[in-house]
C-alpha cells in the first residue's frame, strides 16, 4: 500500500504576499486619501457664477464659438472680486474668470454687518446706489448686485440699479461703489466737500 502524499505547505514565506493570482499589490491608497482630504478642506473664497454667455468670433472659414463667464468671489468677511474671461468651453471660462476675480480683490469696510455710508457709481451706463440698512433688513437688491454683495460679508443693505441692464456693467459698478467706501468714523469726521476725496483716496490705497 502506497503512502499518502504529504500535504503541501501553504504557509507563506516571509516577505511574500499571499494573494491569488500573484498580482502586484494595489497602490495609490495614500494618494487617494490626500486627494479626499484636499477636497474636504474648506475653501477660503466662495465662487458664484453670475452669467455665462456664448459669443461668436468671425474667422476665416466661418465663425468660432466661445464662452464668456462672469464670476464673483468673496470670503464673506470683507474681501470680494469680480472677473470676466472667455474660454473654449464653459469650465475653462469659469476657471479663468475666477482667477481674474481673485487677482482683483478689494477690502470692504463693514460696520455692524452693513456698509458705513451711501455710495453711488455709474459704469458704462449702469448706475448703482448702495445704502446701509438696519439689522434684520437683509440684502434688498437686484440679482447681480445681490450676488456681489452676498459674498462680501455684508448682511444688511439697500440698493437700487438704474440705466444699463448689462450684467458685467452692473457687477463692475457695484465693485466700484464698494471701492468708494471708507470707515464710518473717517466719513463722519470728513467735511462734506472732502468726503468724496476721502473715498477716492481710500480707493487709490486699495488699488496699490
Amino acid at each position: 500500500m502506497a503512502d499518502a502524499p504529504a500535504p503541501a505547505n501553504t504557509t507563506p514565506r516571509p516577505g511574500t504576499d499571499n494573494r491569488q493570482g500573484g498580482g502586484r499589490p494595489q497602490r495609490g491608497g495614500r494618494r487617494d486619501d490626500r486627494r479626499n482630504a484636499a477636497d474636504a478642506a474648506p475653501k477660503e473664497f466662495e465662487e458664484v457664477v453670475i452669467n455665462i454667455d456664448r459669443v461668436a468670433r468671425v474667422v476665416k472659414g466661418g465663425r468660432r464659438f466661445r464662452f464668456k463667464a462672469l464670476v464673483v468671489v468673496g470670503n464673506r468677511k470683507d474681501k470680494v472680486g469680480v472677473g470676466v474671461s472667455k474660454g473654449q468651453d464653459v469650465q475653462t471660462a469659469i476657471a479663468k474668470a475666477t482667477d481674474v476675480a481673485k487677482k482683483n480683490l478689494i477690502t470692504v469696510p463693514i460696520a455692524n454687518e452693513t456698509i458705513p455710508h451711501d455710495a453711488e457709481v455709474k459704469v458704462s451706463g449702469a448706475q448703482v446706489l448702495i445704502k446701509p440698512a438696519a439689522p434684520g433688513t437683509g440684502i434688498i437688491a437686484g440679482g447681480v448686485v445681490r450676488q456681489v454683495i452676498g459674498v462680501t460679508g455684508v448682511r444688511n443693505l439697500l440698493s437700487k440699479s438704474l440705466g444699463s441692464t448689462n450684467k458685467v456693467n452692473i457687477a463692475y459698478a457695484t465693485i466700484d461703489a464698494l471701492k468708494t467706501l471708507v470707515p464710518r468714523d473717517q466719513w463722519l469726521n470728513a467735511p462734506k466737500k472732502t468726503a468724496k476725496k476721502a473715498a477716492d483716496d481710500a480707493a487709490k490705497v486699495e488699488a496699490k
